[in-house]
């Protein structure tokens, strides 16, 4: 049986490159990958958080996923995405759903800002991108300054990465999470 990956975003403020090229990298080691949004329209990404790339449509909603057909959860970056995330009621229901049944997240740059929200940051030991540092300690996080850290207090995975530069080491720590 394959491995499958959830990805979710809203429909706009995803940094680019942590969307596409972990959903990219996943398809090519036969991960099958579906990348959930809020609504079923296009998802605009930016690069560097400003200029406007590519958009994509997502194959479903964010409303209609179960998460218990999925293997781990991406939640790609994007200050204007993690923002509109940490309000989305179905992203935390997701968050929830794959914390209280021991399955890995793996989340980049501003996207463990979602984590708090869904209440699942506490004792945690991560890190993100450095302007939400003080957001993750104040809601009971640990914050480290790594490429990728990968804790499982609480009995459930939560993989971490700071920013697009750390995509390569990100991908590999998902996929090794993937294979164990």
């Amino acid at each position: 049986m394959s491995k499958k990956a959830l990805f979710i975003t809203s429909n706009v403020g995803i940094e680019h490159d942590e969307l596409i090229k972990p959903l990219e990298f996943l398809q090519s080691k036969g991960i099958e990958v579906i990348h959930a949004a809020e609504e079923q329209k296009e998802v605009h990404t930016v690069k560097s958080g400003k200029e406007s790339a590519t958009s994509y449509i997502p194959q479903t909603t964010l409303a209609k996923v179960s998460a218990q057909d999925y293997d781990i959860l991406v939640i790609p970056g994007g200050t204007i995405n993690a923002d509109i995330l940490r309000l989305n009621p179905d992203a935390h229901r997701i968050i929830q759903y794959f914390t209280d049944n021991a399955k890995p997240i793996a989340a980049i740059c501003h996207a463990p800002w979602v984590l708090i929200n869904a209440g699942r940051i506490k004792d945690k030991i991560l890190t993100s991108y450095k302007s939400i540092q003080l957001d993750l300690e104040n809601a009971d996080g640990n914050w480290v300054d790594e490429n990728v850290h990968r804790c499982n207090i609480h009995n459930w995975s939560l993989i971490t990465s700071r920013c697009p530069d750390d995509i390569p080491a990100f991908n590999e720590a998902i996929l090794k999470e993937l294979s164990s």
